[in-house]
């Protein structure tokens, strides 16, 4: 087949599997009461790796450090900062090495989500980029030296009312302070960082460095359509899945992950029996706009939007419904989620026989 045709066919079964998808999450399970749905059994555990949230003050209306820690390991930083003065600022993130022994850093998968004026748009941009993965980079810091997490960060204006969402795995050898820090665009961050003031959290206090930032949410029974029927699992509700609970190194604060949001999930969903099962997102906290990874074998449509074909979904709970796909019993099956920046939680995976 020649090679123009091959990519008018293959782009022709993308567009035909977006209309599907649209299709049938427009349709939604019917006549499945998603609140009266019996709770699927799971095992939550963890799988390691530090968080640092840094989302307090969310609305930045001065120029200072943001969030700052010391770390050392396997590494998230989650940064969601809306820029709340009268003029053009810059985002920053410094890892500076305070130690006598040069550091190493991978970066591992990041993504970058705005400046934008679309909140939920930068949100839903961010996770996206972060699951479809990213090539990873080195870098070194010698003692007592200093490099930015990243220069992409601070290249583009952060414009009044603009959000910026990032999202960086790295591990690092040696102990790092990461600072996040919002500046003037002219000003050098080096320098600024020199006299910058830790600005003081906002009321919700979303800001702290959090053990497990990874979780696998695991079946304890491989799931059977023809036994237990329709069912879910409720994630981020802060009652069967409970927020992470963590200090603010800025000022020993205690405090929690309103939401979990920088939280990765690798749901594992073993199944039997014959036919097929459709699974759906539904968002039980109101307007929502993210994505899901799916490891499936024949998948290649990961990352899937959650919602697909539109922005954001969430307004009526009883009717708005992510299709996530038809696949049979007895396959291996898993997805991958984490709560978007911008987004209201808690969500359920729905699981509905065919």
């Amino acid at each position: 087949m020649p090679y123009l045709v091959k990519v008018v066919v293959a782009s022709l079964a993308v567009l035909c599997l977006a209309s599907r998808l649209a299709l049938v999450s427009a349709f939604g399970p019917q006549g499945v009461e998603i609140e009266k749905l019996t709770e699927w059994k799971v095992t939550n555990s963890s799988l390691g790796g530090k968080l640092l949230l840094s989302d307090s003050p969310e609305m930045v209306t001065a120029d200072g450090i943001l969030y700052q820690d010391r770390v050392t390991g396997n590494i998230r930083l989650f940064f969601y900062h809306v820029n709340a003065t009268a003029t053009a600022k810059k985002v920053e993130v410094l890892l500076e090495n305070q130690s006598r022994e040069t550091a190493h850093i991978t970066v591992s998968r990041y993504s970058l989500g705005g400046p934008g004026g679309d909140w939920m748009e930068v949100g839903k941009t961010a996770l996206t980029s972060y699951l479809a993965g990213s090539q990873a980079y080195q870098l070194t810091v010698p003692p007592g030296g200093m490099v930015p997490l990243s220069p992409g960060i601070s290249q583009s204006p952060v414009l009044p009312n603009m959000l910026i969402n990032g999202i960086y795995d790295f591990v690092t050898d040696q102990p790092l302070t990461v600072t996040v820090m919002m500046l003037p665009v002219p000003a050098d961050s080096s320098e600024f960082y020199k006299t910058a003031q830790i600005l003081p959290a906002d009321a919700v206090h979303l800001r702290g460095t959090f053990a497990d930032a990874n979780r696998q949410i695991a079946s304890v029974h491989p799931y059977d359509p023809a036994e237990n029927g329709a069912v879910a699992i409720t994630l981020a509700d802060d009652k069967i899945d409970p927020y992470l609970a963590g200090i603010d190194a800025t000022d020993g604060t205690k405090v929690v992950n309103y939401g979990n949001y920088g939280v990765v999930y690798q749901i594992v969903l073993p199944s039997k029996g014959k036919g097929h099962t459709a699974y759906y997102l539904a968002p039980m906290g109101g307007y929502y706009a993210g994505a899901i990874g799916i490891t499936k074998p024949n998948v290649n449509w990961s990352p899937l939007a959650t919602p697909l074909g539109r922005l954001h979904f969430g307004k009526d709970i009883t009717k708005d419904f992510a299709f996530l796909g038809t696949y049979d019993n007895g396959e291996p099956l898993a997805f991958t989620f984490s709560p978007p920046g911008a987004s209201n939680l808690p969500v359920k995976i729905v699981f509905v026989p065919q």
